[in-house]
């Protein structure tokens, strides 16, 4: 589960991580106010799950609270990659000297949680990895010890952080490790961690991702998300049990197993599309699951298409077309569907969906191919 940047900095914060002082608003009016209480010069942030809310236009500088209540009214009335914003985070505005990336993840090789700093802070850390690795410092943290203090003199001199800031980069580092541990994160990132203009160390963004395995532990987390999930997609699949995931392309995938699923993706992408979706309805799905499936892909209006890739081992594929069937009565659509029905009662599944008007495939490739085509007819026809 995804924590809005509000939250994790506010469980950051819990454990003696300095953040700016701030507050959320769901009105101008409320943002004015908070603005007011800070002093005027803010920071606009919409807090939503997704990334590219400064080119969506999601993030504002000001310098008065009136500007701060047009800022806010503009922010609240947006939406990004979909999702309505109706939260925004006031925060007080800061002089910055420098960023610098800080987070932790699992390490699944190493069998253990990481540590990583870099000086390139402000920047996706993915494209750190991919052009310059060099610049990620790593410390591997010993799962029985904890984070020790020679972990973090290493990540320290390895970004070269000046010998003054020594001990609050300490104190954070521990914040932050003890935040990852006792929330169940699979990651806790800091990105910015700024030098401020004072000399002083600040988390200025934060983002925090908890294992949904462990949510049983954390009602309060579960209770506070609910009613600020990145799509409401996403919350009615959790009910039914379903794993998805909102992307950005326009082919809508349903597939079972996280393996399959990825691999799906993957070979989309690698005959020119883009996936809609990660939609894995697990290897026990009934009839009443892939149903509720394919309602989801439908309900997004970026979808050109649907293809559907089952592997029926424990999943039986015949409850798969019969889902299929029985969701197509409910919620009528005119999108051109490919089907690939592999392994258990496959040709009793196939039987079913040969009267429908729906495209088959006997390969994951030629499924992959067949619904790229028919995604770029179905925009062309939708242009014209």
């Amino acid at each position: 589960m995804k924590l809005h940047e509000y939250v994790s900095k506010r469980l950051f914060a819990k454990y003696g991580v300095p953040i700016p002082k701030g507050d959320i608003a769901t009105t101008a009016d409320e943002a004015k106010n908070i603005a007011a209480d800070l002093g005027g010069k803010v920071v606009g942030k919409s807090q939503v799950l997704v990334g590219g809310r400064g080119k969506a236009g999601g993030i504002k500088v000001v310098d008065s609270p009136e500007q701060a209540y047009d800022a806010a009214k503009e922010i609240l009335n947006l939406e990004i990659k979909g999702i309505p914003v109706d939260l925004v985070l006031i925060d007080e505005a800061s002089s910055i000297q420098t960023e610098i990336y800080l987070g932790i993840t699992n390490d699944r090789a190493a069998r253990k949680p990481v540590m990583m700093a870099s000086a390139a802070g402000g920047v996706d850390i993915e494209e750190v990895a991919a052009k310059t690795p060099e610049k990620i410092i790593k410390a591997h943290i010993d799962p029985v010890l904890g984070l020790m203090a020679h972990d973090i003199l290493e990540l320290a001199l390895g970004i070269e952080l000046k010998s003054e800031l020594w001990i609050e980069f300490k104190n954070i580092a521990k914040g932050l490790w003890k935040a990852f541990k006792n929330y169940d994160a699979t990651l806790a990132e800091i990105n910015p961690l700024v030098i401020t203009g004072d000399g002083h160390l600040l988390a200025l963004d934060g983002k925090m991702l908890i294992d949904d395995s462990a949510l049983f532990r954390h009602a309060d987390l579960l209770e506070m998300q609910k009613s600020t999930e990145a799509h409401q997609t996403e919350v009615d699949a959790k009910e039914y049990g379903l794993t998805y995931i909102k992307l950005d392309g326009d082919i809508g995938c349903m597939v079972n197993g996280a393996g399959l699923a990825m691999a799906t993706m993957d070979i989309i992408k690698h005959f020119g599309g883009e996936p809609a979706n990660f939609l894995d309805i697990g290897g026990g799905a009934d009839e009443k699951m892939v149903a509720a499936a394919l309602k989801i892909i439908i309900s997004d209006p970026n979808v050109k298409t649907i293809l559907i890739n089952i592997f029926g081992g424990i999943t039986r594929c015949d409850l798969v077309a019969k889902g299929i069937l029985a969701a197509l009565e409910e919620v009528k659509t005119d999108l051109p569907i490919i089907i690939r029905l592999v392994g258990t009662n496959a040709e009793e599944g196939r039987e079913l969906i040969a009267k429908a008007d729906m495209i088959t495939a006997k390969t994951l490739a030629e499924a992959a191919e067949k619904s790229v085509t028919a995604a770029k007819e179905t925009a062309s026809r939708e242009a014209s």
